[in-house]
């Protein structure tokens, strides 16, 4: 048990660092000095940076996905499904900052690529499925094709949450995704869901 929490500890105190400075400049010594524990101690559960990172991003991705699936699964109207996995993403974003994303493809390109495969395969492959719901249950505009606007969010996510593209911008991830969120999402929206997506938009904006 002990050793199990001195691990959560580094992966907590690395995973901050990362996320707030990038990979490249955040060394093993200001972790271990984070954590008050030798660098020694430190290479005993994790032998390399490296190895490090992609442990905090496994465990990000298996909480992601565990949050995806209990809202999928989850017997709220299909609009709130949608909020509450878009809030996820942009809770997500929110964390992350320029020099992680650059870091991350630049060093790491492999492990970007699952990151970037997981969140098509694990994350947007159920939002064809719940656009085609949301058109059924009259949530979308009659006029709006379904696949199509899936297309559409997936075309323009994976234009934007790039750090190539990021990094030639003056706004964050975060705010990319809220902002495309928005003239997306609800663009087609029926003008009574969108009265009630006003009240829901309250937990997509102040969700921590």
């Amino acid at each position: 048990m002990a050793e199990e929490r001195d691990e959560e500890r580094i992966i907590d105190a690395a995973s901050a660092r990362f996320m707030d400075f990038g990979i490249s400049k955040v060394t093993m010594d200001e972790i271990a000095s984070d954590v008050g524990m030798s660098k020694k101690t430190v290479y005993k559960f994790f032998p390399s940076k490296e190895t490090l990172l992609k442990a905090i991003v496994h465990i990000h991705l298996r909480n992601v996905e565990r949050t995806v699936h209990d809202i999928v699964a989850s017997e709220k109207p299909v609009e709130e499904k949608l909020v509450e996995i878009f809030a996820l993403v942009g809770k997500t974003l929110k964390r992350l900052s320029r020099p992680f994303l650059a870091d991350l493809q630049r060093h790491l390109p492999s492990l970007w690529k699952e990151i970037d495969t997981f969140r098509r395969e694990r994350v947007i492959s159920h939002l064809q499925q719940m656009f085609q719901q949301a058109k059924k249950e009259g949530v979308f505009r009659e006029d709006v094709n379904p696949d199509l606007f899936y297309l559409i969010v997936i075309t323009t996510i994976q234009g934007i949450m790039n750090p190539n593209v990021l990094s030639q911008q003056s706004f964050s991830a975060e705010e990319a995704f809220r902002g495309m969120f928005r003239i997306l999402y609800e663009g087609v929206l029926t003008d009574e869901t969108r009265k009630k997506f006003e009240l829901n938009k309250i937990v997509f904006t102040t969700q921590e």
